[in-house]
């Protein structure tokens, strides 16, 4: 659509209805307008072209501009929450119009406003949102150093927003690395950012993403704002007072909302300050790599997070993702969590806490639409039903008998009169939506109960008519009936419409039947109909006021819902404990790690054969595992489980071994596997380099490092060179704690040569031409790395893994020196390949010793021959 469409010049030669169309769409030329228009939401212009294109509706038209027909598409307002469902999810944002004004005294078109705009991160609307997932909105804006002080201020603001739960949360970030980091494990639905954002690479890949003028992000004006709505003098309160960045993007935060729910919001009652140096930081490599919320692939299945996850409630399943992504650092919050999952367990209570948690469900996001008074009737009878399990759910906790279970139910306020007062007020199973009545119980309000016996009793007025008409007229066809089009009426068939008294007055002819009305009968609808919409009226008047009810009390009712998040997630812990056998972890001041038959929690869940547990020793005089063997024999699942197991500890889960001791770890790195970065330019071997050097040059001696196959990108010597100076560097410079997969065999001599290295390895037994992986982690280096085998279980050629036995035999005995012409495929007499009729797996030698030649013909001989001529060249 042209601007100047939308211009008064191009407006005036429209029709009211489209002029009012375009004024309303003036100011909101980035977003779908869906405008109602009776029974149907309509989009016109590019907007119907657009959302045709989406969702899959007919593309019509209505009228014509500039001589061409306007472009028109619609659905069902019954039908809506379907499509905008779809739309969100795409990242699109869309503007509902609604009818605001009576058609019935409207001169024009009946008047229309904007009553909210829908966009991915700010719906709350249970149908559009996906339950166990968190819908975060987040504004990003960007600081530079301080260089009259001389001291290095934050890169990085960054604020969030859970609108569902009320959940606002400021960050400051140091490097672009952080701020990745945060958006990896934030996972954002929607992202704004100022006109003059200087990193936006860094930024792309979010699917909604939305620039806002640089007024938004003024941090006076952010201020301004944040105290208003807090209602408070300024921020010292929550930490930011002098963080211009942070409170910019929370103000940018506020004022998006503000102007999208067009109403206020409540329930942002305070910003919290995320302390990163409390967490256990994960970078957006580390999150990826170890699978915690999705595997590479994006699915959520066998990812840790599938396995850990059998919460009772979405809304703990969002906290435990929340967990995952940042576990704390603080053993005072992670000893208090180890103590109730123990409790618990001791107990055995978990199974019976479950069923009580389940009922509960998602009052985390109920809460939210109540405060910004978006809540259907159905929200109001399942917090409710919540409310009343609440003390079956103490006195569960109170009969354990175990002081921190004890100390939880204590936490868990009631809420009896809210509890009550609903009972009273909203029906055991209400409708939908509120517009068509019947929400509110009998008994709540007198006047409405006598509007409603009003409306309702005209039905036994209607059967006694019909019956005495049907007497008085002897017309045996005649019944009396009701319709929202034309109200009351008396039918009678074709046949028999000529024997209606004359009083009858005809109001509607069909195909079969006339239908009438009598003054009667038109007093009486008069009547009713009156009832009828005072009864509705009321009653969403009185709907209205029950939002009026929880206004005090919102933010103990949040308080109530993280409470009951925290019981289900660790509850869940104790499950998956019992279940899994889980132990519980130790925590130590000592740098180091100690692991006793540890498991990988995803692996050993895939497959009914054992898993082969494996133990883990890191410490001071052990800082580093340099790890061989073979390809597919458990490298890699080897570090990654020592991943997920401390990250397990670090968010207070037991975990999958016999004992565990964690020392202190700040950051945990991961370079494991590799692809091309095709967008940026960046070839497989770049992207490992690059994640290497972020490892070497953030990595302390209390973080626990990956390293899996390092400089295998490149030549056989450079790719050597690299993998043995980035290990001596975390040796002997960083003092990481490491573990370091490779098929290097020249760096298991590092152990030799530094005192803090030791060498691992995981054995396979070869059977012939079969491998058997052992999966068993044993003390030194691996003597080979059986890749021959390996690819001729991949499915490789039998003739091409015989070349390559012989390419080896030779390289191993110097014969071609690897990069001499020879290697490279020179056709010369010396590089001919020559059989090794001494090889006992030789196909030959095989076939020769399997054949009897004295029970062959000459006939047979000859053939036997000639097969055996053709095998030797297959070998070749």
């Amino acid at each position: 659509m042209t601007s100047d469409i939308y211009s008064e010049q191009q407006r005036s030669q429209h029709t009211p209805m489209m002029q009012q169309y375009l004024r309303l769409k003036s100011d909101y030329k980035d977003i779908l307008l869906f405008y109602r228009m009776g029974d149907f939401y309509e989009l016109f212009f590019d907007d119907a072209k657009k959302a045709s294109e989406l969702v899959d509706i007919s593309l019509t038209h209505r009228g014509k501009t500039a001589g061409k027909p306007i472009p028109m598409a619609g659905v069902p307002y019954h039908a809506v929450d379907t499509y905008l469902a779809k739309l969100v999810q795409l990242g699109e944002s869309v503007a509902i119009c609604e009818q605001i004004g009576d058609p019935a005294t409207s001169k024009g078109p009946v008047e229309r406003k904007v009553v909210r705009v829908l966009t991915p991160a700010t719906i709350t609307e249970e149908s559009l949102l996906e339950e166990r997932r968190d819908n975060i909105l987040m504004a990003v804006c960007q600081a530079s150093a301080n260089k009259s002080s001389g001291k290095q201020t934050a890169q990085f603001g960054a604020a969030t927003l859970d609108i569902t739960s009320g959940r606002f949360e400021v960050v400051e970030l140091a490097s672009s690395e952080a701020l990745q980091a945060f958006l990896q494990q934030t996972q954002p639905a929607e992202l704004l950012y100022p006109e003059s954002f200087a990193s936006y690479n860094l930024i792309s890949d979010i699917k909604a993403i939305k620039h806002r003028p640089d007024w938004d992000f003024e941090p006076d004006t952010a201020l301004r704002q944040l105290c208003k709505q807090f209602n408070t003098q300024d921020l010292m309160g929550y930490g930011i007072a002098s963080n211009n960045i942070a409170i910019a993007a929370a103000g940018a935060i506020l004022q998006y909302v503000q102007d999208t729910q067009k109403a206020a919001v409540p329930h942002l009652r305070g910003l919290k300050t995320i302390q990163l140096e409390d967490k256990l930081f994960l970078d957006a490599i580390s999150i990826r790599n170890l699978e915690l919320c999705q595997t590479l692939s994006g699915v959520k299945g066998h990812s840790l997070l599938s396995v850990l996850d059998k919460t009772a409630t979405p809304m703990a399943s969002r906290l435990l993702q929340r967990w995952l992504v940042q576990p704390t650092l603080n053993t005072q919050v992670l000893t208090a969590r180890q103590d109730i999952v123990e409790s618990i367990l001791n107990t055995d209570l978990h199974t019976e806490l479950k069923a009580e948690l389940k009922q509960i469900g998602d009052i985390e996001r109920i809460i939210s639409r109540i405060a910004i008074r978006s809540a259907r009737p159905r929200d109001f009878s399942r917090l409710r039903n919540a409310l009343f399990i609440l003390p079956s759910l103490k006195q569960c906790l109170l009969s354990s008998n175990e002081p921190t279970l004890d100390l939880m139910q204590q936490k868990l306020h009631l809420f009896s009169d809210i509890a009550q007062h609903l009972e009273k007020a909203i029906v055991e199973n209400p409708p939908v939506i509120v517009r068509d009545g019947g929400v509110l119980a009998e008994g709540y309000s007198p006047e409405l109960d006598e509007l409603r016996r009003l409306s309702k009793g005209a039905s036994d007025i209607l059967d006694q008519i019909e019956a005495r008409e049907k007497e008085r007229t002897g017309i045996p066809t005649l019944k009396v009936g009701y319709n929202k089009v034309h109200g009351f009426f008396i039918e009678i068939s074709r046949a028999q419409s000529d024997k209606a008294p004359v009083e009858y007055i005809r109001r509607q002819t069909l195909k079969n039947a006339e239908r009438f009305i009598t003054p009667e009968l038109k007093e009486l609808e008069d009547k009713v109909l009156s009832a009828q919409s005072k009864a509705l009226a009321l009653e969403k008047q009185l709907y209205e006021a029950l939002f009026d009810l929880f206004d005090p009390q919102i933010a103990e009712l949040q308080l109530l819902a993280d409470e009951i998040s925290q019981l289900d997630v660790l509850n869940n812990f104790a499950e998956r404990a019992d279940t899994l056998g889980y132990n519980k972890p130790e925590f130590s001041n000592e740098i180091g790690i100690h692991i006793s038959a540890g498991r990988h929690p995803v692996v050993e869940n895939l497959t009914d054969a054992p898993f082969i547990a494996n133990p883990v020793e890191l410490n001071q005089q052990r800082k580093m595992l340099v790890i061989t063997g073979p390809n597919m024999g458990g490298k890699s699942t080897y570090m990654r489980q020592t991943a997920l197991i401390t990250i397990m500890a670090y968010i207070g889960c037991y975990v999958p071994a016999d004992s565990a001791t964690l020392g202190p770890v700040d950051r945990i790195f991961t370079r494991i596997g590799a692809s091309d970065d095709l967008a940026s330019g960046r070839s497989t071997f770049m992207v490992e380099m690059t994640e290497t050097a972020n490892i070497l040059n953030n990595a302390t001696e209390k973080s626990l490092v990956l390293m899996d196959e390092i400089g295998r990108g490149t030549s056989t010597y450079d790719g050597l060179s690299l993998a043995w100076a980035c290990a001596e560097n975390l040796a002997s410079q960083l003092k990481s704690q490491t573990l370091f997969a490779t098929h290097y065999f020249e760096l298991t001599s590092m152990a030799e040569q530094f005192n803090n290295v030791a060498n691992v390895h995981l054995d396979a037994l070869e059977h012939g031409d079969n491998i058997t992986f052992m999966h068993a982690v044993q003390e030194g280096a691996a003597n080979r790395s059986f890749g021959l085998q390996v690819a001729s279980l991949a499915g490789v050629p039998v003739s091409v893994i015989h070349k390559a036995k012989r390419k080896l035999a030779e390289l191993e005995m110097g014969s071609v020196p690897v990069g001499s012409t020879e290697h490279a495929g020179i056709n010369t007499e010396k590089a001919q390949p020559q059989i090794d009729w001494l090889s006992a797996n030789h196909p030959l030698v095989e076939e020769m010793q399997s054949c009897d030649p004295d029970s062959l013909t000459p006939r047979q001989a000859l053939d036997y021959l000639y097969q055996l001529k053709k095998l030797a060249t297959e070998c070749q």
